[in-house]
């Protein structure tokens, strides 16, 4: 079974699954931020914390080259654990992340307001590694990305490869995958996506249950070249939390799914 990355002498080498659409010397956000989310789920105390947030800045490229990963615990409460981890290659920090684990409890009396909006239901489960589907608008789900390059909401559903070759991917190192895909469902328009993550932060109230997620563009502000935004992220239970990018203009870098779909068709013809 092909995985994101093989551990090897305590650092970690990318597959191409690892790769990033922007760069073949790039690893992808996504790869990077289930990396750091790995390390930093060392720390969780026990199984009544849940890691409640995790921020990831993604300041400098991480390279195809192997990856060292470093974490250690900046406060230990009762209630409250923060730990910090970062990414080293060449005596360099590329990227750093932080997580806030917290200890669940008792849900507070009273009614509180919360959005009424539907999130679309799942298509049919699948156990295939890399599968991803996207919705526009109202249309069924598809697995083609050049029908769904448009000014439409967009929201994807996925099941990714494990993390790292030989280990079963945890439901913390899940969403970390996905929420870097933000970029994807909130700055993905009519010529493709033209923006690139600097950063990316992941809020959950709980930990996503089964193999599958789905992220569903929920807001989107962006002037002078600077993109905020915002998902909703859902497993076959319902909401799980939010993720939020900041994001800066890659438009000489665009990606165009409609004509990086017609080359792959052309090429297989």
């Amino acid at each position: 079974m092909v995985a994101f990355f093989t551990a090897v002498d305590g650092r970690y080498e990318a597959s191409p699954f690892a790769v990033a659409r922007w760069s073949p010397r790039q690893i992808g956000g996504h790869a990077v931020c289930g990396l750091l989310a790995r390390e930093l789920e060392k720390h969780c105390p026990d199984a009544e914390f849940v890691p409640a947030r995790l921020t990831v800045d993604l300041f400098m490229p991480v390279v195809n080259d192997p990856i060292a990963v470093r974490a250690e615990v900046v406060r230990r409460g009762n209630r409250i654990v923060v730990a910090d981890a970062r990414i080293e290659q060449d005596g360099e920090v590329r990227a750093r992340a932080t997580a806030v684990f917290l200890r669940t409890g008792d849900t507070p009396p009273g009614r509180i307001w919360r959005s009424a909006h539907t999130l679309p239901d799942p298509p049919e489960p699948t156990d295939r590694d890399m599968h991803l589907v996207v919705q526009t608008g109202a249309d069924d789900w598809t697995p083609d990305f050049g029908a769904c390059q448009n000014a439409e909401r967009k929201t994807i559903w996925q099941h990714q490869p494990p993390l790292v070759a030989g280990e079963p991917t945890s439901a913390f190192q899940r969403a970390a995958i996905v929420g870097d895909t933000t970029n994807m469902v909130c700055n993905w328009g009519s010529q493709g996506v033209g923006y690139i993550n600097s950063d990316m932060t992941l809020t959950l109230s709980r930990l996503p249950e089964g193999p599958e997620l789905g992220l569903q563009a929920a807001d989107h502000v962006a002037h002078d070249g600077i993109s905020v935004g915002t998902a909703t992220l859902y497993d076959r239970l319902g909401r799980v939390g939010t993720c939020v990018v900041t994001a800066v203009s890659n438009s000489r870098r665009q990606l165009d799914f409609a004509r990086i779909t017609a080359e792959h068709a052309a090429a297989h013809r």
